[in-house]
């Protein structure tokens, strides 16, 4: 066990770049297909068709109608098929900004609403919560963004000249290429991190430091292992914890829910918010309002909890 550090650095490497190649793979699948999709959506014209369609709706909360597309892509698949379809649209930073806090709250919701519902929540609850969340974020976006934001070009977005088809592709496989580069750097090194963290127990140091936070949070300071794993590994492996303390009797039911309705709308704070600083996303935009909408959801809950003990039992929608 008593290895040498630089041998157990080397080794944490190695592990880590290992499983960041089949994680590029994997991403790389959804993302370019996706990608794809919506560049012939738009030389096709039926792009501007859905744009007209949710424009009103879109509207509401600054963006433009086609914007629609990113978070749907987020929430039936990740924030890196998001981020593919944010690079084929014509978007500025501020509509960057909006759609990214609006995915990172409410994206893989058929996989993490299961996850959570294993964790002790309510499935209806937790979609609901999480989709309702990133409207109210988005809105409250819309009114505290600098309006200077409106006039940085984010993306140009992909040409819809239905003559010219081939430049079309061109367009559409520089930007993949750019985004394919960037979003593979940022997951070799975030892979890297983690298993450093691993090998050297750092997550254990961090989740002391973390305690006392948790009561700001609204959670019992024993949670504050699981928000850090949660951060920074993600929500699959966390809530698994989560269940398995449920399991042993370490972690009471309620306490699960409890934690979901925070982490659901804060988790992977490392490595999502480092994936959409790479693309230029402002880190205080990406961390604080999550963060305080989280905090705030857990004590109206608890406050649900204590004056309408009635109105649903935990876990059973």
């Amino acid at each position: 066990m008593d290895k040498n550090p630089t041998v157990r650095i080397g080794g944490a490497v190695a592990k880590g770049a290992k499983k960041s190649l089949k994680t590029i793979w994997f991403l790389l699948r959804i993302m370019l297909p996706t990608s794809l999709v919506v560049a012939l959506l738009g030389w096709s014209g039926l792009l501007n068709h859905i744009a007209r369609l949710l424009a009103p709706l879109m509207k509401l909360i600054g963006l433009p109608g086609e914007a629609a597309l990113v978070f749907i892509s987020a929430l039936l698949l990740n924030n890196y098929s998001a981020i593919a379809v944010m690079g084929s649209l014509s978007l500025s930073m501020r509509d960057a900004t909006i759609l990214a806090l609006m995915s990172l709250t409410a994206h893989n919701l058929i996989v993490e609403t299961s996850v959570m519902k294993s964790a002790g929540s309510s499935a209806v609850k937790m979609a609901v919560l999480r989709i309702s969340m990133a409207i109210v974020i988005a809105l409250a976006l819309n009114l505290l963004l600098p309006a200077s934001l409106r006039e940085v070009i984010y993306s140009a977005g992909l040409s819809s000249d239905k003559s010219n088809f081939l430049s079309m592709l061109a367009n559409w496989g520089l930007s993949s290429l750019r985004t394919v580069v960037k979003v593979s750097i940022f997951v070799l090194i975030i892979m890297i991190v983690q298993s450093l963290l691993e090998e050297f127990k750092v997550i254990d140091l961090l989740s002391k430091i973390m305690a006392p936070f948790m009561k700001v949070f609204g959670l019992p300071e024993k949670a504050s292992f699981l928000w850090i794993v949660i951060n920074i590994v993600g929500y699959a492996y966390g809530a698994g914890i989560i269940k398995s303390e449920y399991d042993r009797g370490g972690f009471k039911k309620q306490e699960g829910d409890l934690f979901n309705h925070h982490a659901a709308i804060s988790h992977s704070l490392l490595e999502d918010s480092i994936l959409y600083a790479g693309i230029g996303i402002g880190l205080f935009w990406l961390i604080v309002p999550r963060l305080v909408v989280a905090t705030i959801v857990v004590w109206v809950e608890r406050f649900r909890r204590n004056h309408f003990k009635k109105s649903f039992r935990v876990g059973t929608v």
